[in-house]
């Protein structure tokens, strides 16, 4: 055992109550011959570094009942199930019919009954639609073309008491690391969990730990003993999968664990706290931006009362001008690179130029009697004259550029997501003075990146209601026991929040899985593509290979040439 040990003798009982995947034993997909396949096994690390596509299960379930046992629910996207009947299905509003993919989103309590919001996509319109638990039929998994990674797939996409078959797609990268596959590896293996068990004890509040393939018998008595004698421990997504009507709720904190820093401490173990509500709250998604360090990164709450500066934004390239333009004002930018336009119709830039990129959203495109490649209308800034010339930038150039900002005004952060594009680049002229300790007031360029939002729990000490707190429930590990004390509802007093500083990990989680903006159109080609002019001539003879031997030249001409 390890973490919280202890000893098992014979006779003792103990209630499993949580069960999570520590690593995983890998081996060689199944075949038909056995003496073909490969015994060996090895065992993965779930910070492995490949990347796998899933194989769909061909096991069918025989009812969502079992399906909702078995298979993780998450609350994002790539975490929703997708699943197939063999036969029809008549669901209110809604008939789903045989071979329809089927998109577990969720579990809700309708009137009592616990169902399953799922949703169906046809003729390009999803059809939402709730299905009971009882619902039977064999289903089977749908076919999944996303890419996960190893820790991904353990934490989402292993059924329970079932292997998941797997495909690395980046075998290339990871051939140093393929001693630790087994003999023949050919990227299609089948993983095999070894859970953390997490159990309690009889009379002890102690969450004991310990591995799935440890050595012991044990027998299921859960029919014919009395579960009450044991302590009810509540992790977080018991929490929050419970109804909006079963808050507020008190809980004593049995394994608490903040993860990344906060001004709070609310979760120690033996802690008791009131849980009011789950409920989503907006973040702004920040991150620094130098880069001989690596970067940190952070979720900025709305009401943040500190003040901002805009900093000068880089492009790299003619196109990102184009992406960054906006209502509110010109973009001035000035020229980091040189660059020859292979067009006589469009500009060559030098180092230190001076661009004003207008107002207007829309690409224009300039054309004489020939066709060209599309360019951005722009003013260039004559110093020496002080007259501005229109001139055309090929969106292909490989230039840089510097934003010139003129703006000296001090925005909250309201403001600057109202009326400024994201990414945006800014820094704190005024720190928020509500708190202690500002981490972002010494940064000398934060980005702005998007908008993200996310699950919290509102929660504050049972002694002191009068204090608060948003909890992100996806970046909090707590253990809790159930109370029976009551709690009162929210009451006027202001939920604090504060400037939450994330990994690495987690900012490119959330990166991957969050609603993203609406995506730019593809970039334009690095070269502008020349087009040869077609001719009204005959064609160039080709040889012809004929049955006797020797080559023939055969030519051909035009239709409009032919007599």
């Amino acid at each position: 055992m390890f973490g919280h040990e202890s000893c098992l003798s014979t006779g003792d009982v103990i209630k499993v109550v949580d069960l999570k995947v520590k690593k995983l034993i890998v081996s060689n997909f199944e075949c038909e011959d056995d003496s073909l396949c490969s015994p060996a096994t090895v065992e993965l690390p779930l910070n492995f570094p490949g990347l796998c596509r899933l194989v769909a299960d061909r096991t069918p379930y025989v009812n969502i009942e079992e399906i909702v046992r078995k298979v993780w629910i998450g609350p994002t996207q790539l975490q929703h199930p997708c699943f197939y009947c063999s036969g029809d299905i008549e669901a209110e509003h809604l008939s789903i019919n045989q071979g329809e993919k089927i998109t577990f989103s969720s579990l809700e309590d309708n009137n009592g009954t616990v169902t399953v919001s799922c949703r169906v996509e046809r003729k390009d319109q999803l059809h939402d639609v709730l299905l009971p638990v009882s619902q039977e039929g064999d289903f089977y998994e749908s076919e999944d073309n996303q890419i996960y990674t190893l820790k991904e797939v353990a934490e989402w996409k292993i059924p329970k008491s079932r292997c998941r078959h797997v495909l690395f797609t980046n075998i290339c990268d990871i051939e140093k690391h393929t001693d630790m596959f087994p003999v023949d590896f050919d990227g299609c293996v089948v993983l095999s969990p070894i859970y953390e068990v997490q159990a309690v004890m009889k009379f002890q509040k102690e969450i004991v730990h310990f591995l799935s393939d440890l050595d012991v018998e044990v027998k299921d008595v859960t029919d014919c003993y009395n579960v009450n004698s044991f302590l009810q421990p509540l992790s977080m997504e018991d929490i929050l999968e419970r109804t909006s009507n079963e808050f507020p709720i008190v809980v004593a904190v049995i394994e608490g664990s903040s993860g990344n820093k906060q001004p709070y401490n609310l979760l120690c173990p033996g802690r008791e706290i009131v849980i009011y509500k789950k409920h989503q709250a907006i973040r702004i998604l920040a991150s620094e931006t130098k880069s001989d360090f690596q970067k940190r990164h952070f979720l900025i709450p709305t009401s943040y009362k500190g003040k901002f500066k805009r900093k000068p934004r880089e492009f790299p390239t003619a196109y990102d001008l184009e992406i960054a333009r906006s209502e509110k004002e010109e973009l001035h930018v000035i020229a980091t690179k040189d660059f020859e336009s292979p067009c006589e119709e469009q500009c060559s830039v030098s180092i230190g130029d001076q661009f004003l990129v207008p107002r207007c959203r829309t690409s224009e495109v300039y054309q004489k009697k020939k066709e060209v490649e599309n360019a951005l209308a722009c003013e260039q800034i004559l110093l020496g004259n002080k007259t501005d010339k229109k001139v055309f930038l090929s969106m292909c150039m490989e230039g840089g550029f510097v934003e010139i900002v003129h703006d000296k005004k001090q925005y909250e952060l309201l403001e600057i997501c109202k009326d400024f594009c994201m990414p945006c680049n800014v820094k704190v002229s005024i720190r928020d003075l509500s708190i202690q300790e500002d981490i972002l007031a010494g940064i000398q360029t934060l980005q702005l990146e998007e908008e993200i939002t996310d699950t919290y729990l509102i929660i504050s000490n049972f002694n002191n209601p009068t204090e608060i707190w948003e909890v992100p429930v996806h970046r909090v590990n707590m253990d809790a026991q159930l109370l029976s004390k009551d709690a009162e509802e929210v009451g006027l007093f202001p939920v604090n929040n504060f400037v939450e500083e994330i990994t690495e990990e987690q900012y490119c989680m959330m990166r991957r899985y969050e609603k993203q903006a609406k995506n730019p159109p593809p970039r334009p080609p690095k070269a502008p593509v020349i087009k040869e002019p077609k001719t009204s001539f005959p064609t160039t003879p080709k040889a012809v290979k004929t049955d006797n031997g020797p080559l023939k030249l055969k030519a051909e001409v035009l239709p409009s040439l032919a007599t």
